[in-house]
């Protein structure tokens, strides 16, 4: 009795272990879609017959976008070591955007909205999960990274638990303007920087302005007046799906921000602003067709995809500017 396999049984056996592995990443590769925010606090206030209290929206989108990172189709994949993870870069590249708007709202969460002033005391629950979250996104061993991003979003769930029983009032959460446009200036900065990137997928010669509008201004080094930005041929796609991942994350932030800051929405005459941003980011999450991120010249036959998301990112951006204004005005 021959107990080997053949040449073509192993060949068979290792092309069909291929395509199966190239099915499960594909299919681990899909973005998750979109949830209502506010469909997510009814369910939590009433299965726990709490009462959706200010601060409750924000948290819930925090906790709920942190669960959709790490228990999507596949887990978190950006430290997993074995195939077919391994060999996936546009979902770590999605990972690794709605991280960053994770640390920025926690953080946000942490020094702002949950105090009352700049001499108040930090919540205890915040001050313990904002650092967990800055652990290496990488990290896959003692401790892993979705471990430590667990630990934060439980945490956030004992804070958001407090927020909700008005019976004990030791959580606070302080819907004020001055608030909101601390967190949303972060946001801006994100998405200029963000902006930029994808823009420079076609390449151009950028004139040097970061001392401009100060005569006094000095930087470190001198630096050429001209330099030519252009995003290597390999963070292309990286690029395009770390804002989608980040558009992603902030579309439910944002959804939140609407229901928790409604009264101050109002008062400033803004409400409008904020949900013609939420309709531009929106338009980030429409189904790319394409099998794989073009980018080719501005004006050339090849469609450039890092534009088009540089286009709607743009200009949600330009909208959470007039918005930071309108915030700071009286």
């Amino acid at each position: 009795m021959n107990n080997y396999f053949s040449p073509k049984q192993i060949s068979v056996t290792f092309s069909v272990i291929v395509i199966l592995l190239w099915l499960l990443g594909t299919y681990w590769s899909f973005s998750p879609d979109t949830f209502s925010v506010k469909y997510k606090v009814d369910e939590y206030t009433q299965a726990n017959k709490l009462q959706s209290v200010t601060g409750v929206a924000t948290t819930t989108a925090v906790i709920e976008v942190g669960n959709t990172l790490l228990h999507k189709p596949g887990g978190y994949l950006s430290n997993d070591m074995l195939p077919p993870s391994v060999m996936l870069d546009n979902m770590p590249a999605w990972e690794f955007g709605v991280l960053e708007m994770l640390r920025d709202i926690t953080l946000s969460l942490r020094k702002d909205f949950s105090r009352s002033q700049s001499q108040s005391v930090e919540n205890e629950f915040l001050v313990k999960a904002q650092p967990s979250l800055n652990i290496d996104s990488t990290t896959w061993i003692l401790p892993s990274a979705e471990s430590e991003y667990q630990k934060a979003f439980n945490l956030i769930e004992s804070y958001r638990a407090e927020l909700a029983d008005v019976s004990k009032g030791n959580s606070q959460f302080y819907a004020r303007a001055d608030n909101l446009r601390d967190w949303l200036k972060e946001v801006e900065k994100r998405l200029g920087s963000m902006s930029q990137k994808l823009s420079a997928s076609v390449g151009s010669e950028v004139i040097n302005t970061s001392l401009a509008g100060d005569a006094a201004a000095r930087q470190s080094t001198a630096t050429p007046m001209l330099s030519e930005n252009k995003t290597s041929w390999f963070q292309l796609d990286d690029n395009f799906y770390q804002a989608r991942g980040m558009s992603w994350a902030l579309i439910h932030f944002l959804k939140a921000v609407e229901i928790d800051f409604a009264d101050v929405l109002e008062k400033k005459n803004a409400l409008v602003s904020l949900r013609q941003i939420i309709r531009e980011l929106e338009a980030t999450q429409e189904t790319v067709y394409s099998p794989m991120i073009l980018n080719g010249s501005g004006f050339g036959v090849v469609a450039n995809h890092s534009l088009v998301m540089a286009n709607y990112i743009s200009r949600a951006n330009a909208a959470l500017i007039e918005l930071s204004e309108l915030l700071n005005q009286g």
